[in-house]
């Protein structure tokens, strides 16, 4: 099977690749790069387009088996591909867990033959329960990336200390939900003016930074991997910082609501911006954006987490935490951070693409040739609102509803074919 694409912008910061060009895919391959290429087969006029690598997602939830009400694998790696997502890693966070080999087969039985690859991240402890190990070997076996309890925090150090001693024998990966659930208690966001002034319960960025540094501590003691989720906090990147200089296999994750909002949306738009860890401090927003742009912050990850209307249409007390950014996560980080000049269009596409497959060990994508192509295509002209009408996940929980962005996935290409936005 052939697919040529004509005309596009190939950008593949990895490879110091920029230029305009036609791309031949043949059975499944980048079989020739240039122009001229021998036509025959499908072909794309994409004229203006960009062309990346295909972009890796490593924490959404995808809320199968057990709360399909709320996404399912299906309509969830449909968001995925409308976002111009290539590959997705799901948390293990389900009803139950995916904390049993056969649960994970299941799992990725369910996601087989679709366009957009599904690996499985599996649970580090029984139940997430966060006292028992589930079997790191067995889990790793039947396909599981890593291995986290995230949705909540591993409040015992000796439980976390014998993950990241066991995660060693298996060369994998531990992703650590950092929260003290004491700390954070019944805080809904966070803890500071805006919080005092709406009279609503905040968590403070100890809640974070504390277990991070206990963490830290852990892997100096015993050495593994250890990757900070959805980081928030102004003071955990300067633990992760020092980490690092030390020599310490440390890795972090930012979303796109941590990057672009700020505590004071919260007053604005209500449950829609309640989510765990907070939006917090226009300082911490600076400092996480300055992270990125330096590389102290490897990968961009969208915590994608449905809820049904019902569901996010409580108080804010009530509400669950979460929401969805599958479809606006590089159109928003696009308009929001790339032409307004605070970031790099190369940190972005490699925080969102080679970042997160080094990381987690994913197969690399790239654009050369002979290389599997996993490819994603974006028209970076078009603007577009965000609404109910215009998104494929089941639920709507997006905190960017009614806001105009600019750039939007047109497909991706994988197992050799062209995948529209749309089919």
């Amino acid at each position: 099977m052939r697919v040529e694409l004509r005309g596009a912008r190939l950008f593949d910061p990895a490879q110091g690749l920029d230029r305009t060009a036609d791309l031949l895919v043949e059975d499944g391959v980048i079989a020739a790069i240039g122009r001229g290429l021998p036509q025959g087969g499908e072909t794309l006029e994409l004229q203006g387009a960009l062309v990346t690598p295909g972009l890796c997602d490593v924490h959404v939830h995808l809320r199968e088996p057990g709360q399909t009400h709320k996404e399912d694998i299906d309509s969830g790696l449909r968001a995925a591909l409308a976002g111009g997502f290539t590959d997705v890693c799901a948390m293990p966070n389900t009803n139950p867990p995916i904390d049993e080999p056969w649960l994970l087969r299941q799992v990725l039985g369910r996601a087989a033959g679709h366009p957009v690859a599904m690996h499985q991240i599996a649970a580090m402890t029984r139940g997430q329960a966060g006292d028992d190990l589930t079997e790191f070997g067995a889990l790793r076996e039947a396909g599981a990336v890593a291995f986290s309890d995230d949705g909540r925090g591993v409040a015992r150090s000796d439980v976390m200390r014998l993950a990241l001693q066991y995660a060693q024998a298996w060369g994998a990966l531990i992703v650590s939900h950092a929260e003290d659930p004491q700390l954070a208690g019944a805080g809904v966001m966070h803890e500071g003016q805006v919080s005092y002034r709406l009279g609503l319960p905040g968590q403070p960025r100890s809640a974070e930074s504390s277990i991070v540094a206990r963490d830290l501590e852990l892997l100096r003691d015993v050495g593994g991997r250890l990757h900070v989720a959805h980081l928030s906090a102004k003071e955990t990147l300067a633990l992760v910082a020092r980490g690092r200089a030390d020599g310490l296999r440390v890795s972090a994750e930012v979303t796109p609501h941590h990057l672009l909002l700020t505590d004071e949306d919260v007053a604005e738009l209500g449950t829609l911006a309640k989510m765990n860890p907070p939006l917090r401090t226009a300082e911490d927003r600076d400092a996480l954006r300055e992270a990125l742009r330096t590389g102290l912050i490897n990968c961009i990850a969208t915590d994608h987490a449905p809820h049904a209307e019902r569901e996010k249409g409580q108080n804010m007390l009530a509400a669950p935490f979460g929401v969805i950014g599958l479809e606006t996560a590089f159109a928003s980080l696009y308009t929001g951070l790339v032409q307004t000049g605070m970031l790099s269009l190369e940190r972005l596409v490699t925080a969102m693409t080679e970042g997160p497959r080094d990381v987690f060990g994913l197969e690399p994508a790239c654009i050369r040739e002979g290389a599997a192509a996993r490819l994603s295509v974006f028209d970076l002209e078009t603007r577009w609102t965000v609404g109910r009408g215009t998104l494929r996940s089941r639920s709507g929980n997006s905190a960017l509803l009614g806001r105009t962005l600019q750039g939007r996935a047109l497909g991706i290409i994988t197992e050799g074919r062209w995948h529209p936005v749309g089919q």
